[in-house]
């Protein structure tokens, strides 16, 4: 199946497991309500084709490894994958385990509705991860879910545009990667070379994804919550120097119009249809574009202001505070982050790996592996103060706040400062504070 994670991430759903998995050697599943048996656990996600194969490998051999117990695998599109969790939580009856964004954890932990995994994991468990992803699974210092693997924006960009344009290199390390000055210029030098129906770049902060504009905020080392998590910090000069710098794409020229919020078209699209020379955009992105494209791509490193930055998206596995099983399913997310399992996770499916060593040693992604070192140095750029923040139990109000007023931003009918103070007070009064 030509299935793409471009167009799956933006509703057209995911294939069912039983589909998935009778052209790769595994047993078809259905899930059932019966599931009550102390060695039985329920697990429900959305996934593409690489992901739901991957799950089905892990499930396999930890029942391999535990004899008598039983993982039903439910794969739903993503679209429904949260009215059916909200409601199942509701009825009483959800799965044992979940999927779920880091942007949307903190609301399921911040209403208890997660197994504190505390009490069951050994002691030295967090020392495997990250100290960026880890700190995005915390509530109130207690564990609600296992990081299982995270993803984050560099640049892609069309090779051929860009040696026309007279940029014939571009960072390849970190220590390297352009100043946001230097990604000025060269967006200037693209704008003067181009038609005037393509432009320089695209930023990938449609919908959801408006949490990636937060790259920028923590590039000019700036904070959207306080240090408690409980006021807003976005009205201050970082704050100011971030939503200066990402207005100025729009009043340059260097992004389309429609690049907005709350635009229908994404930035992807842009770049395949190559009105766009480069492109925002996370490491899931890799095996569409390769098998889609027909113009020579690259990646470099996300820009740096202050300090280096970026977006930590990806997903958590988490428990249920219901479940009759906690013991096995902490057991389960103990084995599904092992360093051999997550590795299958991450290379299959063009993901990043939220473990330490992984992410140290380096992975090799199936498609274009010479591009994992780059999305993992972007990766390393992500600090435990940021991913922190974004877990916020008041996250989904808060992307709204975001969306609402970045829209005006950028439309230019707001400006800076009373557009920072709008955000500030939209999320006082999302998370309660002052």
């Amino acid at each position: 199946m030509n299935f793409s994670r471009r167009h799956f991430l933006i509703g057209s759903g995911a294939v069912t497991l039983p589909l998935l998995v009778s052209g790769c050697g595994f047993a078809p599943q259905q899930p059932t309500s019966s599931a009550t048996g102390s060695k039985t656990l329920t697990f429900t996600t959305w996934g593409t084709d690489a992901e739901l194969a991957s799950f089905a490998r892990v499930i396999a051999a930890f029942e391999e490894a535990n004899a008598g117990t039983k993982v039903e695998l439910n794969s739903v599109p993503y679209g429904q994958m949260f009215t059916n969790i909200d409601a199942q939580l509701q009825a009483g009856n959800p799965p044992d385990i979940f999927r779920v964004p880091y942007y949307t954890f903190g609301s399921y932990a911040g209403r208890d509705q997660l197994l504190d995994l505390g009490p069951y994991l050994e002691t030295g468990f967090s020392d495997r991860f990250t100290d960026a992803a880890w700190a995005a699974v915390q509530g109130n210092d207690k564990p609600f879910g296992v990081p299982h693997h995270t993803d984050t924006s560099v640049i892609l960009y069309n090779k051929v545009a860009l040696e026309s344009a007279g940029i014939t290199s571009v960072p390849t390390s970190l220590e390297s990667a352009w100043t946001w000055d230097e990604l000025s210029e060269v967006a200037g030098t693209l704008r003067a070379a181009q038609a005037a129906d393509v432009y320089p770049m695209a930023y990938n902060w449609q919908g959801n994804g408006v949490t990636r504009w937060l790259s920028l905020l923590f590039q000019a080392d700036g904070r959207f919550l306080d240090r408690n998590l409980t006021d807003p910090a976005i009205d201050s000069d970082a704050g100011a120097a971030a939503l200066e710098f990402s207005s100025s794409f729009f009043t340059k020229n260097f992004v389309p119009p429609n690049n907005t919020i709350k635009s229908s078209t994404f930035a992807s699209d842009t770049w395949y249809s190559q009105t766009s020379a480069m492109v925002w955009s996370g490491a899931f992105a890799i095996p569409d574009a390769t098998s889609t494209l027909d113009f020579e791509w690259g990646a470099t490193f996300a820009p740096r202001g202050k300090r280096g930055g970026g977006d930590f998206g990806g997903n958590a596995l988490v428990a249920t505070a219901g479940t009759a099983n906690p013991e096995l399913a902490a057991a389960f997310l103990d084995f599904v982050t092992g360093d051999t399992q997550m590795r299958d996770f991450c290379e299959t499916a063009s993901l990043l790996p939220t473990r330490k060593d992984l992410s140290e040693l380096g992975i090799n992604f199936d498609v274009r592996p010479e591009l994992a070192p780059v999305f993992l140095g972007q990766a390393s750029t992500v600090r435990a103060e940021d991913s922190s923040q974004v877990a916020s139990p008041n996250m989904s109000r808060i992307i709204t706040v975001l969306q609402d007023n970045l829209e005006s931003a950028f439309a230019g009918s707001t400006s800076t400062a009373d557009a920072l103070k709008s955000i500030a007070d939209g999320i006082a009064q999302s998370t309660g504070g002052s």
